[in-house]
């Protein structure tokens, strides 16, 4: 550790998120940014559920906070992020509807809690007339190819969480259609504000990996790559071949 450095000295476990650089067997990460893990809990579950962990944390409870009886739409279902969104809103008590390419990834949304897993053709139609008349929520990693369905399967004065955009980025648009569709709600939040102190980073790793150890939070790894082979993980997460959590491996 560096001088100056309080609690944390070598041969802790710890993880860390939000830091560029992971791709390397040693990094160097400011001490205020170290999450301790919990004993117990395997390393491996710890790096795959930190970031999107936490992610989901101040998605459900914060941004938008799920309470029992609203109705959420989830986005990329059978991706990392959407498997856990599926199980923390339904342990809030949501109805989730969730969306994915595949027969196979619509099985593993339902495997997960929700309760409709749909194709992504003509899903606003679907989940408008599932839900009565449009979601409380659509929680949206996607971005381009969803935005316009994602407006549409909302009720008035829903709110779209936008937080991410694997699809492409959002072009422009009017925010007179906000109006014109019901005083709808748009955000576009990110970790790095959601954990701004350290107070906070904890807190939210905390919840993450108490949901884990506790047995409710299930984390999916998808697959394992070796470092070297850092160039084939991407090409199969661009070329949407995995599900869950890909790992890294040192």
């Amino acid at each position: 550790v560096g001088e100056g450095v309080v609690g944390v000295r070598p041969g802790d476990r710890v993880a860390f998120a939000n830091v560029q650089g992971a791709y390397a067997q040693y990094q160097v990460v400011p001490a205020e940014r170290l999450v301790p893990v919990p004993e117990g809990l395997d390393p491996k579950l710890a790096a795959a559920a930190l970031l999107q962990g936490m992610t989901v944390h101040y998605l459900l409870k914060s941004t938008y906070p799920v309470a029992p009886g609203d109705q959420v739409l989830v986005h990329a279902g059978a991706g990392g992020v959407g498997q856990l969104l599926i199980q923390w809103a339904k342990r809030l008590g949501a109805t989730v509807y969730a969306t994915a390419s595949t027969e196979e990834k619509r099985a593993l949304c339902l495997e997960a809690g929700a309760d409709y897993a749909l194709p992504y053709e003509g899903f606003a139609q679907a989940v408008k007339a599932l839900s009565g008349g449009g979601v409380d929520v659509v929680y949206d990693g996607v971005g381009q190819s969803t935005f316009e369905g994602s407006l549409e399967a909302l009720r008035p004065r829903g709110y779209l969480v936008l937080f991410g955009q694997s699809s492409g980025p959002v072009p422009p648009f009017d925010p007179q259609v906000l109006n014109r569709k019901g005083s709808l709600f748009l955000t576009r939040p990110t970790l790095h504000h959601y954990t701004a102190t350290r107070k906070e980073l904890l807190f939210r790793a905390g919840e993450v990996f108490e949901a884990i150890r506790a047995g409710w939070l299930r984390v999916r790894i998808g697959a394992e790559f070796p470092l070297e082979k850092a160039r084939e993980a991407h090409e199969a997460l661009e070329g949407r071949k995995t599900t869950g959590k890909v790992l890294l491996i040192p």
